[in-house]
């Protein structure tokens, strides 16, 4: 009964969310709810469910052993909601960058792994841009990253952000291993693995008198190869990010896919009455909470 508990607190804040009464899907993606200590989760990891309303001329014809609840909206109409069945999530422990190292060296000998700089090889002696503004962004692989404003298609000013370095770059991946986590903004408890290269050695910074330099980041993304953000993270330091379906292949930078469920709900004739609709939902909390960094994420 927790977990009808749990859903019927759920449906019963979507019901009174405004939709079109037939055939329509809300994503419950958006909302957070939570009763008697148990969430919704809203992360990569855990599960993710949507509504589906039926009209009485085309009701959904439920599987044996789903588990059902009524439900009223405002108007006062009434749904039969049936619950999907969902497997318990299991607790996966997170891997430090050592162990991932050593799980990679695992895997390396057993199925004999390309390495993610094997995987990126295919970038080599090409370029990649991106707009902002004023300024654009030249990347050209284990070459150099610039910053550029154009007029007329030519170059007027520039500034080197970095100069591929593959000393400073072997370093850093033998000190953090050769797979690295950042936090994933869109999730409050997600992150994303990345495989980095180091850029130093450009354009002294008038604020600094150092050179600038930029820390350039590969994830697994698809399905073509692009820019997906550059950033300055202190004055005249850098990091952009290059989403590559290519290191998608390594098992270490695969994506985590969320399940999706659907909650499917019959609208029930008016005279359904159902004291119980009450008794199901009292002292549930339903809450709402807004992220404002999955709202703002690039």
């Amino acid at each position: 009964m927790g977990a009808a508990r749990f859903f019927a607190g759920f449906l019963f804040f979507l019901l009174l969310t405004p939709h079109d009464r037939f055939h329509n899907v809300v994503s419950a993606d958006e909302f957070f709810t939570s009763t008697s200590g148990v969430t919704f989760g809203r992360s990569s990891r855990e599960p993710k469910y949507k509504i589906e309303f039926h009209s009485t001329e085309s009701p959904f014809h439920p599987e044996n052993g789903l588990e059902s609840v009524m439900m009223s909206n405002k108007e006062g109409q009434s749904y039969m909601c049936f619950l999907p069945l969902v497997e318990e999530t299991k607790t996966v422990r997170s891997v430090t960058p050592q162990n991932s190292s050593n799980a990679l060296l695992e895997s390396d000998r057993r199925i004999k792994l390309k390495t993610p700089d094997e995987l990126i090889d295919v970038l080599k002696d090409k370029c990649f841009y991106r707009h902002e503004g004023w300024w654009s962004y030249e990347f050209c692989y284990e070459k150099h990253l610039r910053q550029l404003h154009l007029e007329d298609d030519k170059i007027v000013q520039e500034f080197v952000l970095g100069l591929f370095d593959p000393e400073v770059t072997a370093a850093f991946n033998q000190n953090h291993s050769d797979v690295s986590m950042v936090k994933d903004p869109r999730s409050k408890d997600a992150s994303q693995r990345y495989h980095a290269h180091q850029y130093t050695n450009g354009t002294i910074c008038d604020l600094t008198n150092q050179p600038r330099e930029t820390e350039v980041r590969f994830v697994c993304s698809e399905p073509v190869v692009i820019i997906s953000s550059i950033k300055e993270i202190s004055t005249c330091k850098y990091v952009i990010t290059l989403q590559c379906p290519m290191l998608c292949k390594h098992p270490m930078f695969q994506q985590e896919r969320p399940t999706w469920h659907t909650i499917h709900c019959n609208e029930m004739p008016r005279d359904i009455k159902d004291s119980s609709v009450k008794d199901s939902l009292k002292g549930t909390q339903i809450t709402i909470i807004t992220d404002d960094t999955e709202r703002h994420a690039t």
